[in-house]
């Protein structure tokens, strides 16, 4: 079994998707094995993503990660990373596949509706930055 990292954005949360996207992890048959809705501040999102500082997306991307609640999430499933990628589509909405969590949920690139790590290092740092050891179940 694999770990990975997930978030369901602000966008998603506020337009109410928050249920519809943790409706369709479970019926892909991850195991939700950490979860905690939380209100990043701007310092937690820049440190969340320090790894993007510098680049000219950076502020538009903090601020929108710390505009309002989010739900983050520790998912389990055999190829978890790909799964989860798999299901949340590309980056950019209207590029992603029909069926997929960011063509449902995503109004456009910046506002994507979910996260995911993308390689088992980042899903490390990731899992590591929200949860405890004794917080996964």
């Amino acid at each position: 079994m694999e770990r990975t990292f997930a978030i369901i954005k602000p966008d998603a949360f506020k337009a109410g998707n928050a249920g519809k996207i943790l409706a369709r992890i479970y019926a892909e048959d991850f195991r939700v094995v950490g979860l905690k809705k939380l209100y990043l501040s701007k310092v937690e999102a820049e440190g969340f993503y320090a790894v993007h500082a510098g680049k000219p997306f950076f502020d538009e991307l903090t601020t929108f990660m710390s505009s309002g609640p989010c739900v983050v999430m520790v998912l389990e499933a055999e190829g978890a990373i790909k799964k989860w990628r798999d299901l949340m589509g590309a980056t950019n909405p209207t590029e992603a596949a029909e069926g997929t969590l960011r063509r449902e949920f995503g109004t456009f690139v910046g506002e994507n509706a979910t996260h995911g790590s993308d390689a088992p290092e980042t899903a490390a740092f990731e899992i590591g930055y929200f949860f405890s050891g004794l917080e996964l179940l």
